[in-house]
């Protein structure tokens, strides 16, 4: 994924499927090539490269 996609999905009102280790995660805030990410399985919450999240 990129940063202009993830402002796109963090500025949009839809419900967009996104995903980290094939586990869905929530895009909490991002910060240049790092994303703070919460599981949704969970309550783990993790910091991951845009680069490894996918739709």
């Amino acid at each position: 994924m990129d940063l202009n996609r993830i402002n796109n999905i963090l500025n949009n009102d839809e419900k967009c499927d996104v995903f980290y280790n094939n586990r869905s995660v929530w895009i909490q805030g991002v910060n240049d090539t790092v994303a703070k990410i919460g599981f949704i399985d969970n309550f783990e919450e993790k910091d991951v490269l845009i680069k490894d999240l996918y739709e």
